[in-house]
């Protein structure tokens, strides 16, 4: 498999979308108020901060590119699937960040009542379960696809899986710090393994996605 620029710095990547998806996250969970949603809603701390998180999200789907495009050919058909499952929870909550950060404070200042309006049973908690849970899936799965690739260390994979477990709740911080540390930790991770490969042979002779022993 050919190298690309996302593959050759698949490391710096993910380790900028992986440790800004979490920062942002504590960001939130420091200024939020669960008890006034209204109130948290026009909060200006809180939407600057559902802004940022909303930013986020094309940042990690870059992310979870390069660090598919590392592993792709060890990771097989399994790995395939997990990447587009990843993809496709990934990018439906991405949109649902996007709606809470912009649309969701308008909302709080022209129909306040939709706070409190009863939404059990309406197609908006049927999609929101879907997303949820194509979010999580689609990592975990990309965790154990890692996992059984063994290009990257095998306890960051598992923190890959465990992340998307937890993030099941990521739209609600802290739930979604989990995934960004283990996104970070595998470009951490990456970043040290590239400089001493390119350390030990020159540049035109390395192998992309080495797996890791």
């Amino acid at each position: 498999m050919s190298e690309s620029p996302l593959s050759t710095h698949a490391g710096p990547i993910a380790v900028t979308a992986g440790a800004l998806f979490a920062v942002v996250h504590v960001g939130q969970f420091a200024v939020m108020d669960r008890s006034n949603l209204l109130t948290m809603a026009t909060n200006p701390a809180f939407q600057l901060l559902s802004a940022a998180y909303a930013i986020t999200f094309p940042l990690l789907l870059i992310a979870l590119t390069a660090l598919y495009w590392r592993q792709a050919r060890e990771s097989g058909p399994f790995g395939a699937i997990a990447f587009c499952t990843a993809v496709t929870g990934t990018v439906a909550l991405a949109g649902d960040m996007w709606f809470e950060a912009f649309a969701t404070p308008w909302l709080a200042q022209v129909a306040p009542v939709v706070f409190t309006a009863d939404r059990s049973g309406s197609s908006l908690v049927t999609a929101w379960l879907v997303t949820m849970i194509l979010f999580s899936l689609g990592w975990i799965l990309f965790g154990l696809a890692s996992l059984r690739a063994r290009v990257f260390p095998r306890t960051l994979s598992v923190a890959v899986a465990v992340g998307g477990l937890i993030g099941f709740q990521a739209a609600m911080p802290p739930w979604g710090l989990a995934l960004g540390l283990a996104v970070a930790a595998v470009g951490v991770w990456l970043v040290r393994h590239d400089r001493r490969e390119g350390q030990v042979q020159p540049d035109s002779q390395r192998v992309p996605g080495t797996a890791a022993r």
